[in-house]
């Protein structure tokens, strides 16, 4: 037997050894809060799996990678009441080996979480909360964001209506303050690509069921009056993230105008219509375990199950330090579907990515839109940018 077929042997029996051994498992916790169920279309209603089946399907896609890596990987589910205690509940996770978290959680929630699990070297993605503070004045050098900011989401849909020249705004805000946050975004979106807000008007939240109350006949008389008597404008955009109002506005504004944000034309990370770049195939997929469409909260801890995956398998570790010091690196980047590779921004660890413009049945178009340059990533055109930063990582 000649050297080369000696060393062919040797590395098969390596190989054979390494595949015997036990799998290195990475543990990954899935803590979530159920969005609220009350909404204006029964078809928008979650799931009661919503982010644990994403998370799940990445987990079988980072364990396919894994049989080759002799890495296993894990979800552990948390679902969790507004009461609960998310220091426990962090605690449990750590306790049990799972030092990777998914988090679908409001802001403040977030951050307790992620200051409960750091002295536990715990690293957490945020994969439901848009609030700019966690990218910026509350950011943690623990926690990395796959869920889109709000300021993301407003440029993304500000760049397609600057494009199209419907640079003259109707904003509408709902009366909660997560609609004052989303409204504040859409103004710095106009403010960053031109465009003008002619006028800031607020529909009040009064309360009451909305099936019962809202019924066709009454919400086709409110929504020209509270629409009326406006200045000359191209498009109407609603900052409704409390999901109160903004369906009722397409085909009953009192001009005949264009609604977009919170309805019409919204701004997303994922949507079930999407199909191109192979997006189709992970649709599949995923209605086929689940037997429903893939939405955005979904779509995003996918993506955070795929960071995690893809560091830890070119780390080779289930080590948090060096996993989050991967993601956080210039080497590090994840297909999703999205046309091009996404990467993550050093100064606030979030997840740089495209954003869809669906209608509910289509998407309509990709942001970034061609012509708006950037000196490093036409990506970064989108949210805050590194010079606007406000976040120092601790």
């Amino acid at each position: 037997m000649n050297r080369s077929m000696l060393a062919a042997c040797a590395f098969l029996a390596l190989f054979s050894l390494a595949r015997a051994a036990d799998p290195l498992t990475v543990k990954v916790g899935v803590l979530r809060q159920p969005h609220n169920r009350e909404t204006i279309s029964i078809l928008d209603t979650p799931a009661e799996d919503e982010t644990l089946a994403g998370a799940e399907l990445g987990a079988d896609d980072d364990n396919t990678t894994g049989q080759f890596t002799n890495q296993k990987f894990e979800t552990i589910d948390a679902p969790l009441t507004a009461d609960d205690d998310i220091a426990q509940a962090v605690t449990k996770f750590a306790d049990a080996g799972a030092l990777l978290v998914i988090a679908d959680l409001p802001a403040d929630r977030f951050l307790k979480a992620v200051d409960a699990g750091k002295p536990r070297g715990m690293i957490f993605i945020n994969s439901g909360a848009p609030d700019e503070n966690l990218r910026e004045e509350d950011c943690r050098a623990n926690a990395f964001h796959s869920a889109p900011s709000r300021g993301m989401l407003a440029d993304g849909l500000a760049q397609y209506l600057v494009w199209k020249q419907w640079r003259k705004w109707l904003l509408v805000k709902g009366s909660h303050p997560q609609d004052e946050a989303l409204a504040d975004a859409y103004r710095r979106a106009a403010k960053k690509f031109g465009a003008k807000i002619v006028e800031e008007r607020t529909f009040a939240d009064t309360g009451g069921g909305r099936s019962s109350d809202s019924g066709v006949v009454q919400v086709q008389r409110q929504m020209p009056v509270a629409t009326q008597n406006a200045p000359s404008y191209d498009v109407l955009v609603a900052a409704d993230e409390s999901d109160v109002f903004a369906g009722y506005l397409p085909y009953r504004t009192w001009d005949p105008r264009p609604v977009a944000g919170s309805a019409g034309l919204v701004p997303e990370s994922w949507d079930p219509s999407f199909d191109q770049w192979g997006g189709a195939q992970l649709q599949n997929r995923f209605y086929r375990r689940f037997k429903r469409p893939m939405r955005a909260l979904d779509a995003q801890a996918w993506t955070a199950m795929r960071m995690f995956g893809e560091a830890a398998t070119r780390t080779s570790s289930a080590d948090p330090k060096a996993i989050a010091a991967y993601m956080a690196g210039p080497d590090f980047e994840i297909a999703a579907f999205k046309g091009q590779k996404l990467t993550v921004r050093p100064w606030n660890l979030q997840l740089r990515q495209p954003i869809l413009l669906g209608d509910g049945r289509t998407i309509v178009s990709v942001s970034p839109q061609e012509g708006f340059l950037h000196q490093t990533s036409t990506l970064d055109t989108l949210g805050r940018d590194r010079p606007e930063t406000t976040c120092k990582l601790k």
